[in-house]
């Protein structure tokens, strides 16, 4: 593989990733607990989701692949309630798969060519290097926040513990 072919592989697949733990977080919480917020100056569990859903949609979807750019941002923060567990589930899953099938379908080429998603001139390499960024940083807030919410351990990385190493081997 040649290294744009691995980063266009690496980010779908990191994307896919992340949205995995995001629905385990929705599915560990009741729709009260999606919905709630510290103060006014944080956002909710659910807001997330949105924010997410759109910021892929906008860089992705109309910056990449061109598709119409209907985004409200200012409403993914301002929502307190309105949108049930399975609704917000669903619309991430679909923004997911649809992003995460226009990542791997980007030709090589296309990679150093300009766009401007959300006003912002970049590549379209380095959108995807920030639509995928920043969906891991909002991912470890709501990983956070659904420990917070729950005092659970989620369990994602129970196969590194006592080892060190990824592979699990003990090291000496």
């Amino acid at each position: 593989m040649t290294s744009e072919e691995i980063f266009i592989k690496f980010s779908a697949d990191k994307l896919e990733q992340l949205h995995g733990r995001i629905q385990d977080c929705l599915a560990r919480l009741t729709p009260e607990q999606i919905w709630t917020r510290g103060s006014e100056n944080e956002n909710a569990v659910g807001n997330l989701v949105l924010h997410l859903s759109g910021n892929i949609r906008q860089w992705i979807g109309a910056g990449v692949a061109g598709l119409a750019d209907n985004r409200q941002r200012d409403a993914e923060f301002d929502a307190r309630g309105g949108s049930a567990p399975g609704d917000l589930t669903e619309l991430l899953k679909s923004r997911v798969a649809e992003v995460s099938g226009i990542i791997r379908e980007v030709p090589a080429a296309r990679l150093t060519e300009r766009i401007t998603p959300q006003g912002y001139d970049v590549t379209v390499l380095e959108a995807i290097a920030h639509a995928v960024e920043h969906f891991s940083h909002h991912t470890g807030q709501i990983i956070l926040l659904t420990k917070v919410l729950t005092g659970q351990d989620l369990g994602y990385y129970q196969h590194l513990r006592g080892s060190g190493r990824a592979d699990g081997a003990r090291l000496p």
